[in-house]
Order: structure tokens, then C-alpha cells, then sequence
């Protein structure tokens, strides 16, 4: 049958239960946010170099992490069309496979870790920071395996419409690494001074404490008793890794283009010596920060969408998407009016350092210009997730990013020599260009399942799975 207009009491339950599953991701997410504001407040007290090395060490952290954390986010949309559709046995075996995936993408990373520290100099990062982001990188890269099951979890649950977890984990590791990383980084307790290699360290222990929390958590509690998460061991499986690699991949490289844009514009201002740099880490750590509201309303609109395809409703996966948009556009112009009122304020929590100080506030202000359409992109990839639709939002990220965004950038920033404020313009303009094309592929592709009868949904019969 085709689906009924939907009425505007509907549409308000609908935004009141994307924004009771959000909250918890959203806090989950500020929660991981404040990790990196701790290890940038710790390491710009300890000193500019230090911050510099940090924005090094985490931009080549995250460039790689991002495929295998956008490639396990697939679990999320396929847990949930299980759930919609009443098929909860298949769920356990398949994330007992996404785990096995997990640690093979940790290993890689734990491997890239290893070896990049020895291409800093040939990217001409300055000479200064290079030790620093050394050690920075080879403690963290511990934590590596840890991270990728951690999120395989995450996912998990959150499939499942359960998303406390994440928050209350997420601020018991921020909880964990104020106090080791202070202690390493400036050799409190008896330990030595380690700088920006401590907070690798202290960030590696807290990772590895949080994934066997989650692991305890899933084992232990009664409401995914049903699903037998670890009734049994099964080895690996090629056909539903393989099945989670070609849903998950186009999302870890979608995330990449995005991600990538940030990171290369901050390895190309660190050439810029260490006071761009450190001020580039405060401003893109601040905008990080009001990016995990937006981030997750769009996971829990994900799940909304993706159990709305599983139960085979068309008319509740537009609506699940334009609730979440209605959320998106109100926190963002929440954080555009904080950043244009407040940037100066927010930087004096960071540093000291009048030259980094000012060159920061001045890049918030840009920060504030782009967050509507970092919203509404990201919003918009979370609902194209939830009906499984990656591959074409793949290459619209890559023309986005990498067709506009950097071009315009790097000519304006380094060409023109405009520095720090041409990058950011080209950071604005990619997103811009991916929030429309992006909006307009959801739209085109919802519209095209109003007409469909509930058999003829894609996802709404999941033998393909």
C-alpha cells in the first residue's frame, strides 16, 4: 500500500524522539570533543611547540581513522533495518563479523601510526614540532585497536536505539585523561615529563579502558540479553565483512573527504611556522566542539531513517530526515551566535600567547560562518545513510572537498598568501557546496519511495544482507 500524509502531530513526536535518541550521542560526542580540548589546553599550558605537535599528532591520527570509523558506522544502519524489521537473531552474528572487522582496521591504523612519523619532515613541517608529534604518535598508536572496537560497539548500541552508553562511557574516559595526561606531559607524580608524547600515552590508556568498558557493559547488561552478543565464537566470515566493507567503505571515505579537508589545511598552516599552527588547533578544536551537536542528531537520525526503511514506512523516512533537520538548523544558530559573541572568550581558556590568541579569535569568526552548512551536510549523509544510499555521496564529498574546498583554499591561503583566513575560506566553500548537493540527493532519493508499496521499498526486505 502507499503510505498516508502524515499529520503535524506525527512530525512533533517524530522530532521529540530523534532528539531523546540524540541527546545522549550529542553528549557522547561533546564528551569526545572535550578529549581534545583537554589535550590542547594541557599542551598549550605547557607550551606552543607542544600545542603545535599535538595539532600535528591528532590531525595524522584522525586522517586515517576516519575510514575505519566511517566504514563501521554501516553497522549502525544495518542493526537498525534488522530491528525494524523484527529480525533480531541475525544481529548478534553480525556483530560478532563487525568485530573481527574492528580489529583488522585497528591493526592498520596501529601499523600507519608507526610508520608516518617519518614523513613529517618530507610534508615541511617545521622543524620544532617534529619531535613532538613523534612522540605524540607513537604513544597514542596503542590505542589504536582499542578505538576501532570501541566504536564497533558504540555502533552496535546505537543501532539498537540505546544510546546512553556512549555518553556515560565518553565522559568516563574525559574523566581518565585530564588527570594522566596533566601527569605525563608535565611529570607530575613521580613521573617524567614527557610533553606532547605524554598526552599519547594518557590518551592510548584511556582508549583501551573505555573499549573494555563497552565490552563488560554489552556482556553483562540485561537489555541485549536477546541478542546472545557473545553466546559463541565465530572465527571471521568473507561474505558479511565483505557485505560491511561495501555499505562501509564509501561512508569511511565520505568521512575522509570531509575530515581530509580539515587535517590538510592544518598540515599546510603548520608550514606557516607554530603560531599558525597552535592558533588554526585552538579555532578547528573549538568549531570540533560545536560540530558534535549536529554529528549526533545525524547518527540518531540514521537509525530513525534506517529503522523506518527496515519496517518498510516511506513517508517516516522523509519525515525521521526533516525532524532532524528542524534540530540541526536550531543548535547551529545557537553555536553561530556563541562564536560571533564570544570568541574571544573562548580562546583565553586555550592560551596565553597574545600572537596565537589573536590570530585564533579571528578564525572563529569564520568558524561561525560555516555552521549551517556543516549542519545540514552532515545531516543530510546521516539520513542518505540510513537508506543505505553511500557510493554516489561519495563522490559528491569528493567534489565538494577536494574539487572546491582545497583548490580555493590552498590558492587563497598560500598561493595569494592570505594565510590561515584563505584556508578557512576554502573550508567554507566545500562545505557549502556538499550541504546543497548532498540535501538535494536525500530529497531525490525519498521522494522516489512515496509511490512505492511497503514490498517494493528497498530495505524493507533485508535478504540481501
Amino acid at each position: 500500500m502507499t503510505p498516508q500524509p502524515s499529520h503535524t502531530p506525527r512530525f512533533g513526536s517524530e522530532v521529540r524522539a530523534t532528539a531523546t535518541l540524540a541527546l545522549p550521542l550529542v553528549l557522547g560526542h561533546v564528551s569526545t570533543g572535550l578529549i581534545g580540548f583537554v589535550d590542547n589546553v594541557i599542551a598549550g599550558h605547557h607550551s606552543t611547540q607542544t600545542l603545535a605537535a599535538v595539532t600535528i599528532g591528532t590531525a595524522l591520527l584522525w586522517l586515517p581513522m576516519m575510514v575505519p570509523i566511517g566504514t563501521l558506522i554501516s553497522l549502525t544502519a544495518s542493526v537498525s533495518q534488522l530491528n525494524g524489521a523484527g529480525r533480531r537473531a541475525e544481529i548478534g552474528p553480525l556483530f560478532r563479523q563487525a568485530l573481527w572487522l574492528a580489529l583488522g582496521l585497528g591493526l592498520l591504523m596501529f601499523v600507519f601510526l608507526s610508520l608516518i612519523p617519518y614523513a613529517l619532515a618530507p610534508f615541511g613541517i617545521a622543524a620544532e614540532i617534529i619531535p613532538g608529534a613523534r612522540g605524540f604518535l607513537h604513544g597514542i598508536r596503542w590505542g589504536a585497536p582499542a578505538l576501532t572496537l570501541f566504536f564497533c560497539m558504540r555502533y552496535l548500541s546505537e543501532g539498537m536505539h540505546w544510546t546512553l552508553p556512549t555518553m556515560l562511557i565518553g565522559f568516563g574516559g574525559l574523566a581518565l585523561l585530564a588527570p594522566l595526561g596533566y601527569a605525563f606531559t608535565f611529570g607530575r607524580f613521580g613521573l617524567p615529563e614527557m610533553g606532547a608524547g605524554g598526552l599519547g600515552v594518557a590518551s592510548a590508556i584511556m582508549m583501551w579502558t573505555q573499549a573494555v568498558a563497552f565490552a563488560v557493559y554489552l556482556w553483562k547488561t540485561e537489555r541485549f540479553a536477546h541478542l546472545r552478543l557473545f553466546a559463541r565464537f565465530d572465527g571471521p566470515r568473507a561474505k558479511p565483512i565483505a557485505q560491511l566493507l561495501r555499505t562501509g567503505l564509501p561512508i569511511g571515505v565520505t568521512v575522509l573527504m570531509e575530515g581530509g579537508l580539515f587535517i590538510a589545511t592544518a598540515l599546510l598552516i603548520a608550514r606557516l611556522g607554530a603560531v599558525p599552527a597552535a592558533a588554526h588547533q585552538i579555532a578547528i578544536n573549538v568549531s570540533a566542539l560545536c560540530f558534535m551537536v549536529p554529528m549526533g542528531v545525524a547518527e540518531a537520525t540514521t537509525v530513525r531513517v534506517g529503522h523506518a526503511l527496515g519496517a518498510g514506512d516511506a513517508l517516516g523516512i522523509r519525515r525521521a530526515a526533516h525532524a532532524g533537520y528542524v534540530i540541526v538548523l536550531a543548535t547551529q544558530a545557537l553555536a553561530a551566535t556563541a562564536l560571533l559573541l564570544g570568541h574571544d572568550a573562548v580562546v583565553a581558556l586555550y592560551t596565553r600567547d597574545l600572537a596565537v590568541a589573536g590570530l585564533a579569535s579571528s578564525l572563529l569568526l569564520y568558524a561561525a560562518a560555516f555552521q549551517f552548512p556543516d549542519g545540514i551536510q552532515v545531516l543530510s549523509a546521516g539520513a542518505l545513510r540510513g537508506l543505505k544510499d553511500t557510493r554516489v555521496p561519495m563522490w559528491l564529498a569528493v567534489l565538494s572537498y577536494w574539487g572546491l574546498g582545497m583548490p580555493l583554499g590552498a590558492g587563497l591561503g598560500l598561493g595569494l598568501g592570505w594565510g590561515p583566513q584563505g584556508m578557512w575560506m576554502g573550508l567554507i566553500l566545500g562545505l557549502t557546496a556538499a550541504a546543497v548537493l548532498m540535501a538535494t540527493r536525500f530529497q531525490r532519493s525519498s521522494r522516489r519511495l512515496l509511490g512505492l508499496s511497503v514490498s517494493q521499498i528497498p530495505g524493507s526486505d533485508l535478504r540481501g544482507m
